[in-house]
């Protein structure tokens, strides 16, 4: 037997742990470690309705409390048994608000052996904004994060938080305060959303949704227009459609029916005050598209622990440089990949843009992350890791490409039943980029084994001489000629096929 630590983790770090009592869930993560782009250990929730019924009587749900002070026995529990360093209790709304609510803290804390930080509404704006800077690359436009006692509104543009506000429209507090009536709670929220003027400055920007509820009308859509990639992080839908959306979720009820059967059962009864809250807010912002975004308070919370260093750093490409420090079999040559991509696009006639770029080098590092599957099945092992990862920083569109050149990479440049549904995602563009990247990739692999020092030494440079037999030679140090020959002639030729453009060896005397 192997005996050796972990290495499906990253070495010298351990873990952290948030605890995030809201007013309808309590929730525990655990994550790897604190980095710009964490990822879970362990995740659960107990919805405990701690806000039900705050409106008419100023307190926490009794029964609510309770759930919520078993739950955090086991949350204490399940900290210490993953060996977390440290753990971060933070609470909102509802703790803040209800005449026991510095009660249940006391009792709280005293369960936790833990300090908890009850966030003033100020607080849980700038948190959520935090998350949503943490998730997306340069974000703008506004985020809103619908929790059960509260909605926080606030604007962000790249890595500053501008404009903000605080308002009484949390799923659970507006169907109290309407009497469980949609109607009366859409007019509450048109007149509470009518007093942030601010959020006339996202029109034709983006509003990123933050909160379980938005997460589970995206969920809704999804399943209702048949969308092939099922992750909810950035997940976009435009204006108009999602009005129209939000229409048909704020008439729904919970009578069995199938339409809602992709919601869990314990968060039906609030879709459709989330529908309006959701609905009467990006009519006053008219903001390009909804953008949904699975990373919050929790996340924006550890985000502001960071050094600015960290902050500053991709979320994309440090979660596909640990990938490839786990999973890949020379994580140097994963780089060098990426590295010479990049010098190789310019020459056949690619201008990429800032996230073109951000997604090639990404693509490059994962590269060879799926070489332990059989050699059938790396292909679509690479499709289901890359696909189905909880990536931040990208749009579903460059998620769809990445596994695209990873699985032209592998299975070649045609295409079949693993690609049609990502490159509906992908778009016309990136599919003509991924297998481009693809099919220098396979060029590329044949000359290094998967192993460094090989390809920074190749370089393909156009031919402007008319009456060369070649418009594009791939250059061969002689020490490396033995590595040419029939394999690496039949994937140029693929290459050529795709580009138009004859592609050439020259071997280059030292």
């Amino acid at each position: 037997m192997i005996e050796s630590e972990a290495l499906g983790r990253i070495s010298g770090f351990r873990p952290v742990s948030v605890i995030d009592i809201g007013s309808n869930s309590v929730r525990l993560v655990i994550y790897e470690r604190l980095s710009r782009s964490p990822s879970i250990l362990f995740n659960e929730k107990v919805l405990c309705g701690l806000g039900r019924g705050l409106v008419a009587t100023n307190r926490m749900d009794d029964a609510g409390v309770e759930r919520a002070l078993s739950a955090l026995k086991r949350f204490r529990a399940l900290s210490r048994q993953a060996q977390a360093i440290e753990m971060h209790v933070i609470a909102t709304a509802a703790a803040r608000e209800a005449e026991n609510g510095s009660e249940f803290i006391r009792r709280a804390e005293a369960i936790l052996e833990a300090p908890i930080r009850v966030l003033s509404g100020k607080e849980e704006a700038t948190y959520s904004a935090y998350g949503v800077i943490s998730g997306f690359a340069a974000p703008d436009g506004i985020a809103g994060d619908l929790g059960g006692g509260s909605l926080e509104l606030v604007d962000i543009r790249g890595s500053r938080i501008g404009d903000g506000v605080t308002l009484p429209l949390g799923g659970l507090r507006l169907a109290d305060l309407a009497g469980g009536s949609v109607s009366k709670a859409r007019a509450f929220a048109r007149r509470q959303i009518k007093g942030a003027k601010f959020l006339a400055k996202g029109k034709n920007r983006l509003f990123y949704a933050v909160g379980g509820t938005w997460r589970n009308i995206a969920r809704l859509h999804m399943e209702q227009t048949g969308y092939p990639l099922h992750m909810m992080h950035a997940y976009e839908i435009e204006f108009e459609p999602m009005m129209d959306f939000l229409s048909r979720v704020a008439r729904l009820r919970d009578t069995g029916s199938c339409e809602l059967k992709p919601v869990s059962k314990n968060r039906r009864a609030l879709l459709p005050f989330g529908a309006v809250a959701l609905q009467e807010t990006i009519a006053a912002i008219r903001p390009r598209a909804v953008s949904i975004s699975a990373l919050g308070v929790r996340e924006g919370y550890l985000f502001s622990l960071l050094d600015a260093e960290e902050r500053a750093r991709d979320p994309l490409l440090a979660t596909a440089e640990e990938l490839a420090l786990l999973r890949a079999r020379s994580p140097e040559h994963a780089y060098e990949i990426a590295e010479w991509t990049e010098r190789v696009m310019p020459v056949f006639g690619v201008d990429e843009s800032t996230d073109e770029a951000r997604y090639r080098r990404a693509a490059c590092l994962l590269a060879d992350i799926s070489w332990r599957a059989h050699p059938d099945y790396r292909g679509l092992q690479a499709v289901n890791i890359i696909a189905h990862n909880s990536f931040s920083g990208i749009s579903h569109a460059g998620r769809a490409y990445l596994a695209l050149v990873n699985y032209y990479r592998f299975e070649g440049l045609g295409d079949d039943s693993a690609t049609e549904p990502l490159a509906k995602v992908a778009g016309e563009r990136f599919v003509q980029l991924a297998k481009l990247v693809g099919g220098i990739l396979r060029v590329g692999y044949l000359f290094s084994a998967s192993m460094a020092g090989a390809v920074p030494l190749l370089r393909f440079e156009a031919v402007h001489d008319e009456n060369d037999e070649a418009d594009v030679v791939l250059i061969v140090p002689e020490r490396l000629a033995d590595l040419a020959g029939e394999r690496v002639n039949g994937r140029l030729q693929q290459l050529g096929k795709l580009t138009g453009r004859r592609i050439g060896v020259r071997i280059e005397h030292d």
